[in-house]
C-alpha cells in the first residue's frame, strides 16, 4: 500500500521558516519525481515545487522562487520543503505527491 506521510506544519509567524518532511513508503521511492502540492480554503490545488528522481532537477511555482526548496534523501525514502520567509498566502494544507497519488498532508498557517 502506498503511504505518504507529511509532517513538520505548524503556525508561525510572517518572516518565519519551517521544515515539511514527507515519509514514502510502499513502492520504490527513488524511481520517481516528487511534488509538493497545497491548497488553501477556497482556493485550486497548486503545485509548489517538483523534484525529479535523483534529485538534479527541481521547479517552483513562481510565488516561492527563492525562499522555498525541496530536496530528497532517497536513502530515507524522505521529501522535504524547506520554507523560509513564510507569509500569511503560504497558508494551507500541504501534501506530497507522485503522479496521481497525494498523500495526508500537514498545516501550515503563517499569522502574526
Amino acid at each position: 500500500e502506498v503511504q505518504l506521510q507529511a509532517s513538520g506544519g505548524g503556525l508561525v509567524q510572517p518572516g518565519g521558516s519551517l521544515r515539511l518532511s514527507c515519509a514514502a513508503s510502499g513502492f520504490t521511492f527513488a524511481n520517481y519525481a516528487m511534488k509538493w502540492v497545497r491548497q488553501a480554503p477556497g482556493r485550486d490545488l497548486e503545485r509548489v515545487a517538483a523534484i525529479n528522481s535523483d534529485g538534479t532537477w527541481t521547479d517552483y511555482v513562481d510565488s516561492v522562487k527563492g525562499r522555498f526548496t525541496i530536496s530528497r534523501d532517497n536513502a530515507k525514502n524522505t521529501l522535504y520543503l524547506q520554507m523560509n520567509s513564510l507569509q500569511p498566502e503560504d497558508s494551507a494544507v500541504y501534501y506530497c505527491a507522485f503522479n496521481s497519488i497525494q498523500g495526508q498532508g500537514t498545516q501550515v498557517t503563517v499569522s502574526s
